[in-house]
């Protein structure tokens, strides 16, 4: 006898929770709503509520001014609060913004940016050929709207999250060898902010001419364009660029920026730089002849190095800035990613977790741990690279197998092939 199932029990078996199976489908099943929560949590409870930190009033204030035909470089740099920064080409594509009033232009400011890191990220997952319904998608997703960078970049209310989907789409617009594109992405960044500057270098030697046409050609087009509708273009030149090149002892988590707060020798600064550098040029080196012809693993690691590096030696590194590493952080899932140790995910902690290191007990010793741990995140960062690279260096030129790459023996050595002894191709033969 069989029994038909009824519609109202069709309806509620379809609603029914799927179970995992394995591992991973748990994992995943767990991981989603967390992960989908959390990203709720920082969009529309932490951003919206704000902090005393708003990086969004004096671009909206700008972008008023652009509107209203009113003078936009007039910032007072002798106070800490933030300032406008933004070229005249920057000005022009933020201007549409102040269309809205404040409140609501936050908002939407906010969404768009939180839209283009979740862009972003689901681009990171297609770019390491990871899927949506893989484990891979609710951890990443998780795991970068815990960050401080995301949490802050949604709360200052900045510009970062479209700066990351522009980089994620150079890189995936470069490996895929549409040069005017990739160009296009990294010069709309460029245009408002040169945080991805040194990132093209990556065509320069891979002399791919073509990207620096759109990436240059962007900048310079949108620069033209704002000169006749802004009041007061030179300004730019005369009032923010030489604030641009000064070096601030406040909110600078570079080498520099941490020296003039706590009035180090200049020769150790100088010094430090100086180690850092080389070994950044020598990790670069050792990319560049080894695994260059390993595009993706070439790309985000030499990019992600580049990066960092900007960020530790130049005049200005923000703690947010971190979000343009998430690249290469996710490299971690390539088999012979620089990124498959523990010292590298310490540095990871130190650059991009939202823990406040504040003592209340010992506020020196708290103060310390809390200012110099992003410093301390790039500078470990830069270290395990180079370490990786420079051992995979010296143990393939003392096993003599320097012109067959530096990869270690376990992602290039192949399975044995197994010759069947006489007894089992005996054996073999009567049974057939």
């Amino acid at each position: 006898m069989s029994f038909r199932e009824s519609p109202v029990s069709s309806a509620l078996s379809a609603l029914e929770p799927r179970t995992g199976r394995t591992t991973a489908q748990v994992l995943t099943y767990a991981l989603w709503p967390i992960a989908i929560l959390t990203a709720v949590n920082r969009v529309i409870v932490k951003a919206v509520n704000g902090n005393i930190t708003d990086d969004f009033r004096p671009v909206y204030n700008a972008a008023l001014a652009f509107l209203n035909r009113r003078e936009i470089y007039t910032a007072d740099f002798d106070s800490v609060d933030p300032h406008y920064l933004y070229p005249p080409s920057g000005t022009l594509l933020i201007a549409p913004i102040a269309v809205l009033d404040p409140e609501k232009a936050r908002w939407l400011y906010i969404g768009i940016n939180a839209v283009a890191v979740v862009a972003a990220l689901y681009l990171l997952l297609r770019l390491f050929d990871l899927s949506v319904t893989s484990v891979a998608a609710p951890a990443v997703l998780l795991a970068a709207f815990s960050t401080e960078t995301v949490t802050n970049t949604l709360v200052f209310t900045n510009i970062n999250g479209l700066l990351l989907l522009g980089e994620v789409l150079f890189m995936m617009l470069l490996l895929r060898k549409r040069q005017y594109w990739a160009g296009a992405a990294i010069g709309l960044t460029i245009a408002v902010k040169p945080t991805l500057a040194p990132l093209l270098l990556l065509p320069l030697v891979r002399k791919e001419w073509r990207v620096f046409v759109t990436a240059i050609g962007v900048p310079v087009v949108l620069t033209l364009l704002a000169l006749p509708l802004s009041v007061d273009p030179f300004a730019f030149v005369s009032h923010t660029v030489p604030y641009l090149l000064e070096t601030r002892d406040y909110f600078n988590s570079s080498i520099v920026g941490n020296g003039l707060y706590y009035g180090l020798p200049t020769g150790l600064v100088v010094g430090l730089r100086a180690v850092f550098a080389a070994m950044v040029a020598v990790s670069l080196w050792l990319l560049w002849k080894y695994y260059r012809q390993d595009e993706l693993f070439f790309v985000v690691t030499a990019g992600g190095l580049l990066l960092v590096a900007s960020f530790l030696l130049a005049s200005l590194g923000q703690m947010y800035y971190s979000m343009m590493l998430f690249p290469l952080l996710m490299s971690v899932v390539l088999r012979n990613s620089v990124m498959r140790n523990w010292p590298a995910w310490l540095a990871a902690y130190g650059f991009l977790s939202y823990d406040s290191w504040l003592v209340g007990r010992f506020p020196e010793f708290g103060r310390t741990l809390e200012y110099l741990r992003v410093t301390w995140g790039w500078s470990l960062i830069i270290v395990v690279i180079f370490a990786v690279l420079v051992g995979r260096y010296l143990t393939a030129k003392r096993e003599s197998r320097l012109d067959t790459g530096i990869d270690p023996d376990f992602l290039t050595a192949r399975a044995p092939v197994r010759t069947p002894s006489p007894a089992t191709t005996a054996h073999a033969a009567e049974t057939h």
